[in-house]
């Protein structure tokens, strides 16, 4: 199976989102800073505790947006500028995926991944837990993406990592 694939900034900068917002770590961390928010304003609105919780609950979660949501997806796409410029083929088979451009080709078989999770416009393959390749489904048939499918589960576990 072949597709050829080119890769759009803002889509980019979503499938960078949901991998952050989807790493265990962030989900435990939103959910404390939410449980704090919660507790805050109660205590709040009943006048056990001052303002001052509350807000420090609410800068929380605004800089917890403001980090995952915008600063890591733009570093991690401007430190892999050129991955995102570049025009691919993609070859998937029973061995593993080897994905050429310009430069040269690189040849990786299914034991090189640990896990595989589809989202909205891309396929994330993983390598270990913070490294991961993405494969845009924008140039894929939906036979196509069927077929990725049913290979993709075969080879590999699904599931966030």
């Amino acid at each position: 199976m072949q597709y050829s694939f080119y890769y759009i900034k803002a889509k980019v900068l979503q499938g960078l989102r949901t991998h952050f917002v989807s790493r265990p770590e962030v989900k435990v961390l939103a959910y404390a800073v939410n449980i704090f928010a919660i507790v805050s304003a109660i205590l709040y609105w009943l006048k056990k505790i001052r303002p001052q919780a509350f807000l420090l609950c609410s800068f929380l979660w605004i800089m917890l947006l403001i980090i995952f949501w915008f600063i890591m997806p733009n570093i991690i796409y401007k430190k892999a500028i050129q991955v995102f410029q570049d025009k691919f083929i993609a070859n998937f088979n029973e061995n593993g995926i080897v994905l050429e451009n310009e430069q040269g080709s690189i040849s990786w078989g299914w034991e090189r991944f640990t896990n595989y999770f589809e989202s909205s416009n891309f396929f994330h393959l993983y390598f270990n837990a913070r490294s991961f390749f993405l494969f845009p489904k924008d140039e894929m048939s939906a036979e196509f993406k069927k077929s990725l499918n049913v290979l993709l589960s075969q080879k590999l576990r699904k599931g966030k990592y």
